[in-house]
């Protein structure tokens, strides 16, 4: 349906919005954009440069260890040459020049941010404490079974003391952060601003992990030794952020002020609280305000749905779904460790790795949700999955203690088999995508390419008709300007198509909202599908046109043919012939032919000159064998008749009179014609012999009539009249193009 602006308080398209999308930026409404985008990467990338210089700088005993029986350090391996003779050694104590430190330290690698339990978090916060004042020692003597001691000095732990994870998650910290910059600057509004906030806090986070996952102990700077508040801090920054957004965006919700600082509230007091370490169970506070905040995010989607069917919503709440429901199995898993005893601390690790992964992927993938190729959705996908294998790996092993290979496998199985099971059904639940078949495509195409044939003009309304049957829009704006091809907008949620052809004086361009009325996104293929068919359908056009050229060019040269050729020869053959009657024959005959090549010749005919050429045409035929003719022709305006329609009413016109001549033997013949509002009904009356049409052998006579009549989109029947004769109707709904 065609539809206007609503006004100021649509979210997306009031008309000054969609003129400013279309309209070409000035040179310093880019240049400025683009000098602070390169001023913020090569922020982003020194601060990267730097963070990596200080962690290759600071010092570390390079070696790796391993619990042993008795949950002593066993040495696996030493980068130092006067420790590799005690690989496989168990460690019993480490001494510095003042103090000594319990050996366990040296196997602690749990995190004060994901450790659920507060006296184990507290023990952790100690160990890295005793881990600080062991690395800032100069020399470090290491006590091992079988009074073995080996005195080293802590050394630079060098880029390959960083390990793979920092560095596969280096990478996607970079990427996230000059996303979000990069939305923040193409349009600097609140929404995409709070987008770069987040953005940036998981960036952070990401970074945190990546240094927490090197197997090699590293100091931590005495402000970040209980990093509890600072991380959960990151997190609640994010879903505050998240809430206040969709409060935002797509459409500004009415409850919006009060939402947002509820949100802001909860994430700031809940950060205090577990920065000044008062409140019990912190990691369930932290976690249920999280949970907390990212369902009202949730509410806030569906509040903004309700009241405007954006389908960039829908996705937010699918997406938003996933990652709640991926956390809520993470969190169990956390918690079923902590009660399982003898887990391994890497296994959680590697869950809170997959998942930080998993939701960047969401986050990084929403800009990009109307271009995002197959790979960045399949990414997003595959990023999912390894975060449900993790958990269900972690779930096995707490719940049902299952062996670590055995866990791993049926969780890599399950999560595989539901992953091929369900791919389709989640791509097309997450993105709304839907494919539109070839045939259904080219069926729309093909039909609305012969009726723009037939009438240029309603070019824009017959595109706006096969648009509609291809996406289902919930409206359609015509806007008057011109675009040289096909783009989305909003995010998705709209896509302007050029209206291109002859026919148009002004611009054009058609403006499509809400594909399939609110459940699904445009996309750039949904752009490039759409420039496709609207050349092809001005292909087509001009291609008709093209061919009727064609024809009309052979019509004529086949009307001149006749005239000079045939034409002649029956002249001839008139002025030698003997007889009156096989002149007066041939004078008919030579007056039907010049009304042929006439119609052959004139590519269009109007209805008064086709009616003047009819009536003389059967008032000469009708006289020669001495029938009256009572002629009425009724019609309110003088359209145009094609070729088509123009031959094909004239030989049912004179198959119709001939077989009252010929036939019935008929003695007057009344033809009553109507047209009105494109509408044609003919009724050709005899009173001959004719009888019983019901029982007629339907010859070429009768046939071609019904050929002809069925090709205008007509019917006709035969009646009996009353008293004498026959009746023949022709009823044609559609025949005259104005």
């Amino acid at each position: 349906m065609a539809a206007t602006v609503q006004g100021a308080d649509d979210s997306l398209f009031e008309a000054s919005a969609f003129e400013r999308a279309l309209a070409r930026r000035p040179a310093r409404w880019i240049g400025w954009r683009r000098r602070l985008l390169m001023v913020m990467a090569l922020t982003a990338c020194l601060s990267l440069f730097g963070l990596i210089r200080l962690l290759t700088s600071s010092p570390t005993i390079d070696a790796q260890w391993q619990a042993g029986p008795q949950g002593r350090p066993v040495l696996v391996s030493a980068g130092d040459q006067a420790l590799r003779p005690l690989v496989g050694a168990t460690l019993l104590r480490v001494s510095t020049g003042s103090s000594e430190i319990a050996a366990h330290v040296l196997l602690s690698s749990a995190s004060p941010r994901w450790t659920v339990d507060d006296r184990e978090r507290v023990a952790a916060i100690q160990a890295r404490q005793a881990m600080n004042q062991l690395l800032d020692a100069d020399k470090i003597t290491l006590h091992f079974e079988g009074d073995r001691r080996v005195t080293i000095s802590p050394r630079p732990r060098g880029h390959g003391g960083l390990g793979v994870a920092f560095w596969l998650l280096a990478v996607p910290a970079l990427a996230l952060t000059l996303i979000g910059g990069v939305v923040w600057l193409a349009k600097p509004v609140l929404p995409n601003a709070l987008y770069a906030l987040m953005t940036s806090c998981q960036a952070v986070s990401l970074l945190w992990i990546g240094v927490e996952s090197s197997s090699i102990p590293m100091p931590v700077p005495a402000a970040l030794v209980h990093d509890l508040p600072w991380r959960l801090g990151l997190d609640l920054t994010t879903a505050a952020a998240a809430v206040h957004a969709f409060t935002l965006y797509p459409r500004p919700i009415a409850w919006r002020w009060p939402l947002a600082l509820s949100a802001w509230a909860i994430a700031m007091v809940t950060t205090v609280a577990a920065a000044l370490g008062q409140v019990p169970h912190t990691w369930w506070l932290g976690q249920t305000a999280i949970l907390m905040l990212g369902a009202c995010a949730l509410v806030a989607l569906s509040k903004s749905y309700a009241e405007e069917p954006n389908p960039f919503a829908v996705v937010m709440l699918r997406f938003g779904f996933a990652a709640l429901g991926t956390m809520i199995v993470v969190d169990v898993a956390l918690v079923a460790a902590h009660w399982q005893p003898g887990i391994a601390d890497n296994v959680a690790a590697s869950a809170i790795i997959v998942w930080s992964l998993f939701f960047a992927s969401l986050m990084a993938l929403v800009p990009f949700l109307s271009r995002a190729r197959r790979l960045l959705r399949e990414f997003a996908m595959l990023a999912g999955l390894s975060t449900v294998a993790t958990s269900l790996d972690l779930l096995f092993i707490t719940v049902f203690s299952l062996e670590p290979f055995a866990s791993l496998t049926l969780a890599v199985f399950i999560a595989l088999a539901g992953y091929a099971a369900a791919r389709q059904w989640i791509l097309d639940q997450m993105i709304g995508s839907r494919a539109l078949t070839t045939e259904r495509t080219f069926e729309h195409l093909y039909r609305i390419a012969r009726e723009v044939q037939k009438a240029p003009d309603r070019r824009a309304a017959l595109l706006t008709q096969l648009l509609q049957s291809l996406f289902d829009p919930l409206e359609v704006l015509n806007v008057p300007r011109a675009i040289p091809r096909s783009r989305v907008l909003a995010n998705g949620a709209a896509m302007v198509v050029p209206v291109r052809g002859e026919q148009e004086r002004e611009p054009l361009s058609l403006v499509l909202r809400f594909s399939r009325r609110g459940r699904r996104i445009f996309s750039r293929e949904d752009a490039r599908l759409t420039d496709r068919v609207v050349d092809q359908l001005q292909r087509a056009a001009a291609y008709d046109q093209a061919v009727e050229r064609g024809r009309t060019e052979e019509r004529q040269r086949i009307a001149q043919d006749l005239h000079d050729d045939i034409g002649a020869r029956l002249l001839t053959l008139m002025y030698k012939a003997q007889d009156p009657e096989i002149e007066d024959y041939l004078r008919h005959t030579l007056q039907d032919l010049k009304t042929l090549t006439r119609g052959l010749a004139a590519s269009d005919h109007r209805l008064s000159h086709a009616v003047a050429e009819w009536k003389t045409d059967i008032q000469q035929r009708l006289s020669a064998a001495q029938i009256d003719l009572d002629w009425t022709f009724a019609f309110n305006d003088d359209p145009e008749l094609g070729v088509v329609q123009w031959s094909a009413l004239t030989r049912v016109l004179r198959e119709l009179v001939s077989n009252a001549i010929y036939h019935a033997r008929a003695s007057r013949v009344e033809i009553e014609t109507h047209v009105s509002a494109g509408s044609l009904r003919l009724r050709v009356i005899d009173d001959g012999i004719g009888k019983n049409p019901e029982a007629w052998a339907h010859g070429l006579g009768l046939g071609g009539i019904r050929k002809r009549v069925k090709q205008l989109g007509g019917t006709v029947r035969w009646l009996e009249n009353p008293t004498q004769g026959i009746t023949c109707e022709v009823h044609i709904p559609e025949m005259l193009r104005r």
